[in-house]
């Protein structure tokens, strides 16, 4: 799947970038996955204050990045939060939760039904609050920002549904999801904001990112792609979805070589 992506996306080079990233791919979503299952617990324990930050536990020091202060702070106004398979995306929810932030994040529920449970009240919980939602049609999304939440969507998979949207992403076509766009046209002016968890090569360290972004023509995909594409630039081995058919719906025929 790495190498099929790689060779689409960046078929220059694409077996040196392989050799090369991906058994750091493996290495970095082992960890977060262990960080995800062991280590939990420390971003639930983070402070609500901004004026805490940087602040230290368990040998880690957790800051927010230059600027992102007054960002977060309009986070907590609601809004739509765009994110990505990128780092160690899932310690993001339970971070935000704890600075105050009206998090509702859209998931598909898990399979068997006790994983959910599992995973919706151990990890997606924060101070005794769900943040995770399945609501079942986009008009549920409109009330969930008309009360002033935090929408939260990852929106770097392949949408397949009938109304996907087109866009680029690193020079190829791609289906993407259409919700952003929705709810942007039926709630004009909403802000919406990007959030990433960044970790030095020293590992002692989380930083939190984030950036209000701005649609262009009313959409917010090729402004989410371009921040997307820097990311990967920046660490190819950190995005998760070079394991995923993310050109499956445009180009199945790269994944059946």
């Amino acid at each position: 799947m790495v190498q099929a992506n790689l060779n689409y996306a960046q078929s220059t080079h694409s077996k040196i970038i392989y050799t090369k990233e991906y058994r750091q791919i493996i290495s970095n979503l082992s960890r977060h996955v262990s960080d995800i299952l062991f280590d939990f617990g420390s971003f639930k324990k983070l402070p609500h204050d901004f004026n805490s930050y940087p602040f230290k536990q368990n040998h880690i020091t957790y800051k927010l990045s230059d600027g992102s202060e007054s960002v977060l702070e309009k986070m907590r106004e609601g809004g739509i939060f765009l994110t990505a398979h990128y780092g160690n995306y899932e310690a993001i929810g339970p971070w935000l939760c704890r600075l105050g932030i009206p998090l509702k994040a859209s998931y598909i529920p898990l399979k068997p039904a006790m994983l959910n449970r599992i995973v919706e009240n151990r990890i997606r919980s924060v101070d005794q609050r769900n943040y995770s939602v399945n609501a079942r049609n986009p008009r549920e999304f409109l009330r969930l920002l008309d009360e002033k939440n935090l929408f939260c969507l990852l929106m770097d998979q392949d949408s397949r549904i009938e109304s996907a949207a087109k866009a680029t992403f690193l020079g190829k076509q791609v289906h993407v999801n259409p919700l952003p766009d929705f709810l942007l046209k039926h709630r004009p002016g909403t802000p919406v904001f990007i959030c990433w968890l960044e970790e030095p090569k020293s590992r002692n360290e989380r930083i939190l990112h984030a950036i209000e972004a701005t649609p262009i023509n009313g959409s917010i995909n090729d402004t989410f792609n371009r921040w997307l594409e820097n990311r990967i630039a920046e660490n190819p081995a950190l995005w998760y979805g070079w394991t995923h058919r993310r050109f499956f719906s445009c180009n199945p025929e790269i994944y059946s070589k």
